[in-house]
C-alpha cells in the first residue's frame, strides 16, 4: 500500500473554510480492507467554532426571502449534478456500494433533495381565522428554529445528509452536520461547492468525527435547539438523554425489521425480483430493507424455490463492476456482526438455503480482504429468534410460511420496530385492510421503495420519533407562532 502521504485527508468545514484538525481517524476502503482516507477526529473545540459560525450567519440567512434561499438550493443542486460521476465514484469507494447504485440512486436523489426543498419552500401557507364578535383576527407565522444539528448515517451518506441539510437551510436555519466517520468523503466534496452555489459562510458547517466525541458535543450544546438523527436505537436513546435538559426538538429515524407479506394471489413474476431487491439492495444496508418474508402456505414451496434461485443470481462483486448487484459491507466489524446472526440461526436449527457458508464467493486477489458476503436466505426459523426480531442490517432475510390474514398481521406486528412493510396481493380489499392494520409508518403494496417526497417519512414504535417530508420537514425545521390582532 502507498505511504501515508498518498492518503486522502479530509478537513472540517467551518464558517466557509476548510480547517485542519489535530487528530485523525483511519477510514477504510470496504472493497479491499485498506486504509485510504484520514477523517478529522473532532471534538468540543470544533463544535464550539461551528456554533459560533452558525450563530453569526443565522440573522442574515434567515432574513433572506424563501425565493432567495430557493435560488441558492437550485444552484447547489446544479453543481452536484455536474459532479455526479465524480461523487458516485467517491461514494462507491467510501461506502462499498456498487458504482451503479451510487450513480443511479444515491447521487441523483441527493440532487433531487435540494431541488425538491428549493421548490417546496415556496409553497407553504400560514393559517388565519377571524373572530368578528370580539373584533379579533388570528394568524400564524413560522420562523426558523436557529442552529440545526444534523447527524447522518453511513449507509446512504450523501443521500441522507442532503435530505436533512436541504429542508433545514431552505427554512432559514443554519446547520452543523456530522456525517458518519465511516463515510465522510462526499460530504467533504459537497463543501467545495457551497461557496460557488452562493451559500454564505457559516450557513452550512460540517464537522467530522465519532459519535461519542463530536456527536455528543453537538447534541448537548445549549445553542443547538434541534437535532435530526438517522441511525440506531441505542444512539437515539443517548441523544434523547443528552438533549432532554435543553428540551430540544428531535426527529429520530431509526431501524426497521421490515416484513414482506406475500399472499397466494400475488404476482410472483413481479414479487420475486422486487423482494430480492428489497432484501439485498445496498448490501441490505438500508433501514427499509425487507428482512422477514411471510409467504402464504399454498405457495410457500414455489416461492422459496424461485426466491433462492433469484437470490443466487444477485451478483456480489467489486463495486466498480457494472454487472454487480451488490458490493462490500461497510466495515470488518459490521461484517462479523452480520455473520454472527447466521451462526446463531444455525445453532437454533434453522436452514441456510443459500449464501453465507453454503455457496462460494469468488473475488479478485486484491479484494480478498474486503468486507464481502453473499446474500443469505434463512428458513425453518421461529418468530422469537434474534434473526426474526433484531435488525441485522445486512444481506440476510428469513422466509417463513403463514396460514391466515389475521395470523400474519399479528406476527408482522410482533417486533419492536415499525418502519416499513410490503404487501403482495391482487385483492384490493385485502391490501387496504392489511395496510391499515400493520404497525408501520410506510406500507408498499406490490412494489418497494417508490417514494413521494411530499408525504411523511418515518416509523412507529422503536423505529423513531417524528416525520420528515415536505410539510413535515418544514414544520420540524420551523417554530410556529400564533398572533392575535384586536381591531
Amino acid at each position: 500500500m502507498a505511504g501515508t502521504k498518498a492518503l486522502l485527508t479530509l478537513e472540517n468545514f467551518i464558517n466557509g473554510e476548510f480547517v485542519p484538525c489535530n487528530s485523525y481517524l483511519d477510514s477504510y476502503d470496504p472493497s479491499t480492507g485498506d486504509v485510504y482516507c484520514r477523517v478529522p477526529n473532532s471534538g468540543k473545540e470544533e463544535i464550539e467554532a461551528a456554533v459560533e459560525a452558525a450563530r453569526a450567519a443565522f440573522p442574515g440567512w434567515s432574513a433572506r426571502s424563501p425565493q432567495e434561499r430557493s435560488q441558492v438550493l437550485h444552484r447547489l443542486a446544479d453543481l452536484l449534478e455536474q459532479s455526479l460521476e465524480e461523487l458516485a465514484q467517491a461514494e462507491s469507494r467510501d461506502q462499498g456500494k456498487t458504482i451503479t447504485l451510487a450513480r443511479t440512486m444515491d447521487i441523483p436523489r441527493s440532487v433531487q433533495n435540494f431541488r425538491f426543498f428549493a421548490s417546496s419552500i415556496l409553497h407553504h401557507t400560514s393559517e388565519c381565522t377571524q373572530m368578528d364578535h370580539v373584533g379579533c383576527l388570528h394568524y400564524t407565522v413560522r420562523a426558523p428554529v436557529g442552529i440545526a444539528g444534523l447527524i447522518s448515517p453511513w449507509n446512504l451518506p450523501l443521500y441522507l445528509l442532503t435530505w436533512k441539510v436541504a429542508p433545514a437551510i431552505a427554512a432559514g436555519n443554519t446547520v452543523i452536520a456530522k456525517p458518519s466517520e465511516l463515510t465522510s468523503v462526499t460530504a467533504w466534496m459537497m463543501c467545495k461547492l457551497l461557496e460557488r452555489a452562493g451559500v454564505p459562510p457559516g450557513v452550512v458547517n460540517i464537522v467530522f468525527g465519532t459519535g461519542p466525541r463530536v456527536g455528543e458535543a453537538l447534541v448537548s450544546h445549549p445553542e443547538v435547539p434541534l437535532i435530526s438523527f438517522t441511525g440506531s436505537q441505542p444512539t437515539a436513546e443517548r441523544i434523547t438523554q443528552l438533549s432532554a435538559p435543553h428540551c430540544k426538538k428531535l426527529s429520530l429515524e431509526l431501524g426497521g425489521k421490515n416484513p414482506a407479506i406475500i399472499f397466494e394471489d400475488a404476482n410472483l413474476e413481479e414479487c420475486i425480483p422486487t423482494t430480492v431487491k428489497s432484501s439485498f439492495a445496498n448490501q441490505g444496508e438500508i433501514c427499509l430493507c425487507t428482512s422477514r418474508i411471510f409467504v402464504q402456505k399454498s405457495i410457500y414451496s414455489e416461492f422459496l424455490e424461485k426466491f433462492v434461485e433469484a437470490t443466487r443470481m444477485w451478483k456480489v462483486g467489486i463495486p466498480s463492476d457494472p454487472s454487480a448487484s451488490m458490493g462490500a459491507l461497510i466495515s470488518k466489524a459490521h461484517l462479523e456482526k452480520v455473520r454472527s446472526y447466521i451462526t446463531k440461526a444455525r445453532t437454533e436449527g434453522a436452514r441456510i438455503l443459500c449464501g453465507e457458508g453454503v455457496d462460494t464467493l469468488s473475488l479478485p486477489p486484491r479484494n480478498q480482504a474486503g468486507y464481502f458476503m453473499l446474500p443469505t436466505v434463512i428458513t425453518d426459523i421461529k418468530d422469537d429468534s434474534c434473526c426474526m426480531k433484531e435488525e441485522i442490517f445486512g444481506p440476510v432475510t428469513c422466509v417463513v410460511p403463514f396460514d391466515s390474514e389475521e395470523e400474519v398481521i399479528q406476527r408482522a406486528n410482533s417486533v419492536k420496530y415499525g418502519l416499513a412493510a410490503t404487501v403482495w396481493s391482487s385483492n384490493v380489499g385485502r391490501i387496504h385492510r392489511v395496510a391499515k392494520k400493520l404497525q408501520s409508518g410506510l406500507v408498499w403494496t406490490n412494489c418497494w421503495l417508490i417514494r413521494e417526497l411530499n408525504l411523511p417519512f418515518g416509523g412507529m414504535k422503536s423505529s423513531g420519533v417524528g416525520r420528515e417530508g415536505a410539510k413535515d420537514s418544514y414544520e420540524f425545521f420551523t417554530e410556529i407562532k400564533t398572533i392575535t390582532i384586536k381591531h
